[in-house]
């Protein structure tokens, strides 16, 4: 059941252990608000590759591109629940902590936010980019997803 969710979401092992990473990097921090920003423009920054990566998808393939607000809309609401997400957690740390101290949970669910996010960032430049550390990357990446789906692409091809 996990595995499919992390499937569906794509938040495979790799994306999972960027963010374990950044979020134990940023637990050592002591201000919350510099990752707040940081969080924010990693955000921007997956969107503004994603759609740039939209439009190369299309012209590789001849076809029109569109712009979807659909998935400006998604990129919105998950922002929203990020920013949810180190609200709470900042809360929560507030309220465990003794005497006006501060657990950093919330700096290391922004930290974890921003390692995602940052892997969502290469994902795309993959994509977009020919230049060799992204073809290693995209192949990489290509591995990966065919290991989970336990199936190659080209089979899936066949099938449709």
């Amino acid at each position: 059941m996990v595995a499919e969710f992390l499937s569906h979401y794509n938040m495979y092992c790799t994306k999972i252990c960027a963010g374990i990473f950044a979020g134990i990097a940023a637990s050592f921090t002591n201000d919350l608000m510099p990752l707040f920003v940081i969080v924010l423009m990693f955000e921007v920054a997956d969107f503004g590759t994603g759609v740039w990566k939209s439009a190369v998808v299309a012209k590789r393939n001849h076809k029109q591109f569109a712009f979807q607000s659909v998935k400006a809309w998604r990129t919105i609401v998950k922002l929203a629940l990020m920013l949810l997400v180190i609200f709470l957690s900042e809360m929560l740390g507030k309220t465990l902590a003794e005497d006006g101290e501060r657990w950093r949970l919330a700096n290391y669910m922004t930290g974890f936010l921003c390692g995602v996010e940052m892997w969502s960032v290469l994902e795309n430049a993959a994509v977009i980019s020919d230049h060799p550390v992204f073809k290693w990357l995209r192949k990489f990446m290509k591995f990966k997803v065919e290991d989970k789906l336990g199936m190659k692409f080209e089979d899936a091809k066949k099938e449709d």
